[in-house]
């Protein structure tokens, strides 16, 4: 198998998970990659360097880890660097995924191949229109989003064209342990983490609180995508969510809530606001729950502590920059 982003937050749970399942794993890194979210995997993943935005590299990866079987989770994925870099966005996001389908579509047994979407995908979403399922209309919102859809869309095309066994998938928002600091749910926990160990004033400084999102566990998460990968119809898309919707306030009221150290103040930061955002995503995982029987175990609630407690523990054992801008996608 192989898992393109590997060092990433998604990747390095879908390693373990397939480690768990003896499976042989090999993932791609870029030179620069940090891999501090898979050294404790040590010598059971074989690692291959590779720019994805290179034909050529990408098929140096193929051949040497001969895959039956891959999951693409490699791109940029912060849609609030996608406003400041639009083109990079959608350049990195396209080439990688072109790439990766013109070198296995060469070979003669060709890997099952799983595309990793987004709810960004869906976009502008009407109340009547809830929860989302795959027929809802893509409206994408932001450079991130577009360069999703195209993702999906290239998968589907190259399904119909060449015949290949590419599953589509759109993930809602998940959370967890190794989640990075961009992201508004481990931002929250990370800036909390520094206010109990002294780090910072106790004062959270937040973007928007209004936006509701669908929110499942990374663990659960990588379940359904090992699922869709074994077991997912070639050509079909499925949408990964727990059907319900947080309100970005209800997540920080719940961290805080946590917390040992009061009280703590919340300021709005206008830095942290977009030109535009999504103000619901809520999702209907019908589809996939038919097709493999996969539906989230985990609560929320647990995940919630799951990151504060993994923040904690980063902050104990070494110094922090201080949190960048968040995203609450």
């Amino acid at each position: 198998m192989l898992i393109t982003g590997i060092t990433g937050f998604v990747g390095s749970h879908f390693a373990e998970y397939a480690l768990e399942r003896g499976v042989d794993v090999y993932g791609s890194y870029r030179w620069r990659s940090k891999t501090e979210n898979i050294d404790h995997l040590g010598g059971q993943i074989r690692l291959v360097e590779c720019d994805l935005r290179d034909l050529s590299s990408v098929q140096h990866l193929v051949e040497a880890s001969q895959p039956d079987a891959i999951i693409h989770l490699a791109a940029q994925s912060f849609v609030g660097s996608s406003w400041q870099a639009p083109a990079e966005t959608l350049f990195t996001n396209t080439v990688a995924q072109v790439n990766l389908l013109e070198a296995i579509r060469q070979r003669p047994r060709p890997p099952r191949f799983l595309v990793v979407g987004s709810s960004e995908e869906y976009g502008a979403v009407y109340e009547s229109e809830l929860p989302i399922t795959e027929d809802n209309p893509l409206r994408p919102l932001s450079p991130y989003a577009v360069s999703k859809v195209t993702q999906d869309l290239l998968g589907y095309q190259y399904f119909k064209s060449y015949g290949l066994p590419i599953v589509r998938s759109r993930a809602f928002n998940h959370e967890g342990p190794r989640r990075g600091d961009v992201f508004v749910t481990s931002n929250f926990a990370r800036q909390i983490a520094e206010i109990e160990a002294g780090l910072r004033e106790p004062v959270i400084h937040v973007g928007t609180l209004k936006t509701k999102r669908d929110y499942t566990d990374v663990r659960d998460i990588v379940r359904g995508y090992w699922l869709l990968l074994e077991q997912g119809e070639p050509g079909e898309v499925y949408n990964l969510c727990s059907g319900k919707a947080w309100e970005i306030g209800e997540v920080l009221e719940f961290l805080m809530g946590e917390t040992r150290v009061r009280p703590i103040a919340v300021r709005e930061d206008p830095a942290r606001l977009r030109p535009s955002d999504v103000p619901v995503l809520l999702g209907d995982a019908s589809r996939i729950q038919r097709a493999v029987g996969w539906q989230p175990e985990l609560p929320f609630e647990q995940t919630l502590r799951d990151v504060l407690e993994y923040w904690r523990r980063r902050v104990a054992l070494r110094p922090v920059s201080p949190p960048r801008m968040t995203d609450p996608a």
